[in-house]
């Protein structure tokens, strides 16, 4: 990123910067809330375990159902996989945000410390 020649590009970059942090904040609040599902579907699928005979429900809305026991297995693992990619993606993409924010913050130190102060 190149510095910027003149204020109003200089403002535009710093709402670019603010934009781009406020995303930084969504995608970890996101990524958390895939962990505590990944959590609790591991917790889940421990109980699973350890439950033996008996009635196996799973929540469908606001009702329980029936379910087999594999079903349950079945469906805690598919949605392991599915929150755990996500996790996974939204790391890479809080990684590349950081990345982007410590160059674009590192301009903008430059672009301010060579802007003359009235």
């Amino acid at each position: 990123m190149a510095l910027p020649k003149n204020a109003e590009e200089l403002e535009r970059q710093v709402s670019e910067f603010q934009n781009m942090t406020r995303q930084l904040q969504v995608v970890a609040m996101q990524k958390q809330q895939m962990q505590l599902q990944v959590e609790e579907m591991k917790m889940a699928k421990e109980e699973l375990g350890k439950k033996g005979k008996g009635a196996i429900y799973r929540a469908t809305g606001n009702i329980l159902i029936e379910t087999t026991r594999d079903e349950a297995a079945s469906d805690i693992t598919d949605k392991l996989e599915t929150f755990g990619l996500r996790v996974t993606t939204l790391g890479k993409q809080e990684d590349k945000l950081r990345a982007k924010l410590t160059e674009m913050r590192s301009v903008l130190e430059a672009a301010t410390a060579s802007t003359p102060q009235s």
